[in-house]
């Protein structure tokens, strides 16, 4: 199948660890050009050089994407590099240990400001660009947890904000060229990530989670996602504007919630 990716320049944020790498790296195999964000800088600096063992030149930003001026930053750093990306994969969220839903407003905002926030600027920074050239992808990495209650208050809100946001600004958007999209994952391990902890410390808990709330009784891998971001990214993606696309290994029921039983 031909993506008609070649030559294409694309931006992920977080992208030197997790479903972030795994998408990275998928691009980067298509023959897309990438600039990725990261604050760890062992870790960029060791997919860089994995990327750029072939004489490459994809780009490794250390930069906090979500401090106030983090966007801003990324967008000034590729600006002098001449790099405008084609594609913007806004892949940062994570709950922040809100769990709390009487958590306090300033929790609220730090969890909005990564999960929200930081998108919204990243987009309309980059999407002149695209406008002008008449042709983007934009592919949102929300979670399942934003269609049904499987997660901290906060976290879920702000996850089905981003949704609608991903939604709603695809229809604007689409009659200029750019397609915006949003993959919603379900519960993936990822190295050093909230599960990769809970089996340290609780694999009771883990297991338990496992066997009640999912169908295949294992986690998710990056890799298992990052093929349909790759895609959503591609040529073949003009006509998925506002898709929404959950790759959660069927554990959202939210059609079947009180039958599950009766079909094993």
């Amino acid at each position: 199948m031909e993506l008609g990716l070649t030559g294409r320049r694309a931006l992920v944020t977080g992208g030197a660890s997790g479903i972030g790498r795994a998408i990275v790296k998928d691009l980067a195999q298509e023959g897309v050009t990438v600039a990725f964000t990261s604050r760890n800088h062992q870790k960029g600096s060791e997919l860089l050089r994995d990327l750029n063992s072939e004489g490459m030149n994809h780009i490794f930003l250390e930069t906090d994407i979500v401090a106030e001026e983090g966007p801003r930053e990324a967008y000034g750093l590729l600006l002098s590099m001449g790099f405008s990306p084609d594609i913007l994969v806004n892949n940062v969220g994570d709950t922040l240990g809100v769990t709390d839903p009487l958590c306090g407003v300033e929790a609220w905002k730090r969890v909005y400001r990564l999960n929200l926030e930081v998108h919204v600027e990243m987009v309309e920074s980059f999407v002149p660009y695209m406008i002008r050239n008449g042709w983007g992808r934009i592919i949102n990495i929300t979670a399942g947890a934003a269609l049904e209650n499987s997660g901290p208050v906060p976290y879920c809100t702000l996850k089905a904000a981003y949704t609608a946001y991903s939604r709603s600004m695809a229809r604007v958007l689409a009659p200029t060229g750019v397609v915006m999209s949003a993959v919603l994952p379900g519960v993936v391990l990822t190295e050093g990530g909230h599960w990769d902890e809970v089996l340290q410390t609780r694999p009771d808990h883990a297991e338990k989670y496992l066997d009640e709330r999912t169908v295949l009784k294992r986690f998710g891998l990056p890799e298992e996602i990052s093929p349909f971001v790759v895609l959503l990214a591609s040529e073949l993606a003009g006509f998925a504007v506002g898709s929404i696309l959950p790759v959660e290994g069927g554990q959202a029921r939210h059609y079947f919630a009180g039958n599950a039983g009766a079909y094993g």
